[in-house]
């Protein structure tokens, strides 16, 4: 695969040159070295697509864990310990804290990196939110976002998001005082 777009949001590109020079030709090695073509093996329910081969985020997502483990980047877990004081008087929740948890894809040094094959909603919440949650927990202090180009998700299932989207948002919101340093790749086969 290659990197076909690169927005540097809040300095991220800087924050990655100053920090992390050695790290950025990692990743990029690791996007070079996921075959998209091994990829396509999901085949489309979608009547809009019906019966056409398409990339599978789940089997890509795989390839980019194996390519980044290999290179020793890991996962970062913690677990979530939820408030209870703030439910209205009298409520009783059944359930509470089983196994909640976030997680951030890849961690070496203070560099997260996250791969979005997913909906929307993820690749900003990556960015906008996870990301820094994991810097207030000392885990990160700068970030990178792996996703499509719009190409690349128009060749998997409906409801991917894709690198054009978040640019945009990222350019009508701004940034804001808790916002970190965040590259964002977009990638393509």
């Amino acid at each position: 695969m290659i990197v076909a777009g690169k927005f540097s949001f809040n300095g991220g590109d800087a924050a990655i040159q100053a920090r992390y020079p050695h790290l950025l030709p990692e990743i990029e090695k690791v996007i070079a070295a996921v075959k998209a073509e091994d990829h396509k093996t999901k085949e489309s329910i979608e009547k809009t697509m019906l019966g056409r081969m398409l990339y599978s985020p789940s089997s890509l997502n795989r390839a980019f864990k194996e390519a980044f483990n290999a290179m020793g980047w890991s996962s970062r877990k913690v677990w979530c310990e939820y408030h209870t004081e703030f439910y209205t008087e009298g409520y009783k929740a059944s359930v509470l804290n089983k196994g909640a948890f976030r997680e951030m894809d890849f961690v070496k040094e203070t560099l997260g990196v996250e791969v979005q094959f997913g909906k929307y909603a993820f690749m900003v919440y990556n960015v906008c939110a996870k990301m820094t949650i994991f810097k207030n927990l000392g885990i990160i202090d700068t970030g990178i976002e792996i996703v499509p180009i719009k190409q690349f998700a128009d060749q998997m299932s409906t409801g991917v998001s894709y690198f054009e989207q978040i640019v945009w948002d990222l350019l009508a919101r701004g940034t804001a005082d808790i916002d970190i340093p965040v590259l964002i790749l977009g990638i393509d086969v």
